[in-house]
């Protein structure tokens, strides 16, 4: 036993060790998270004024940025079957669907995507809003865009319904609700920027809340989490994705990019502020690079109206 303390003492102080760690972390980060790994990421919460008999469970799905040879249509289909499983009332999908970075050996075309989404069932229903990347480009970064034409369509036919600054009234066991889709934030920002547009989106906020036409709680889709300081308390929910938990997450120091970019505390997770509730998705794909570090793919699962026992059992307390 000493002689094997001795020899690992020998083994880091030979200088092999940082680089060894170094080129098994890249290969994890590289090649097993983003690839081989799928969780669901659970929640569950009564926010302020939530009706006691609505109970709700909802599959979200958030950035798959498709491309092969990491996120394939096959791999889709299985995400979409996984999201199944959960058995939620209704699918939710945040945007981005097209590839997010130049390492793509093919493309996964739009009607592929559909396809594999075809596969979704939910007694409520599946819907869908869209992302800067299906604005900015088309199944490839240097594909130029159609303006989600192709996007649209595949969606339709696939079942699920693309809410741009619209709203869904819904009803379960007889008690009503909404699910109001916004319109992508940043549409507009790769043409714009050089221009110190003000507006870089197509977002209408108080456009789609007027069209509820009750006082049933609404939840909000929205691709980017910036809204959400702006979001009424008419809101209950917003369920967001784009920042994929910051993807690249450093042990002891957290997304340490993905606070510079989005803010410290609009990166991943549950928000609260003011009362008002935010859950931001970690995604499945990725952008910049095929690389996520301690920030898995991941299906989140939402379950509203649970009772306290629920809440405590999900969150492992």
């Amino acid at each position: 036993r000493a002689q094997g303390m001795i020899d690992r003492r020998r083994f880091l102080s030979s200088g092999l060790a940082l680089p060894l760690i170094g080129a098994a972390t890249g290969v994890y980060a590289i090649g097993v998270e983003p690839n081989f790994i799928l969780q669901v990421k659970r929640y569950s919460l009564t926010p302020p004024g939530w009706p006691a008999s609505l109970r709700l469970r909802f599959a979200v799905i958030s950035d798959i940025h498709a491309g092969e040879p990491f996120m394939s249509a096959t791999r889709i289909r299985r995400i979409a079957e996984a999201a199944n499983a959960l058995n939620p009332d209704a699918v939710l999908l945040l945007g981005d669907y097209n590839a997010g970075h130049f390492f793509v050996t093919k493309a996964v075309e739009p009607q592929q995507i559909g396809e594999a989404f075809s596969v979704l069932r939910a007694p409520l229903g599946c819907y869908a809003v869209l992302g800067n990347h299906d604005w900015w480009h088309g199944p490839l970064l240097t594909s130029p865009s159609d303006g989600t034409v192709a996007f649209r369509r595949a969606l339709r036919l696939a079942g699920i319904q693309v809410l741009e600054n619209d709203a869904v009234a819904l009803a379960k066991d007889g008690q009503r609700f909404w699910i109001v889709g916004l319109a992508d934030q940043l549409i507009d920002a790769m043409a714009q920027i050089d221009n110190n547009a003000q507006k870089l989106g197509g977002d209408d906020l108080d456009g789609a809340l007027a069209k509820l036409s009750d006082d049933a709680p609404a939840i909000l889709l929205a691709h980017e989490p910036f809204i959400f300081p702006a979001a009424p308390d008419r809101v209950a929910l917003t369920l967001c994705g784009h920042t994929h938990g910051g993807q690249v997450n450093l042990p002891l120091l957290g997304p340490v990019v993905g606070d510079l970019r989005f803010g410290p505390g609009h990166v991943y997770g549950h928000v609260v502020e003011g009362g008002r509730h935010m859950i931001i998705s970690g995604g499945l794909g990725e952008s910049v690079a095929p690389v996520r570090l301690l920030r898995p793919p991941e299906i989140v699962e939402v379950e509203l109206g649970a009772t306290a026992e629920e809440t405590a059992r999900l969150s492992g307390l």
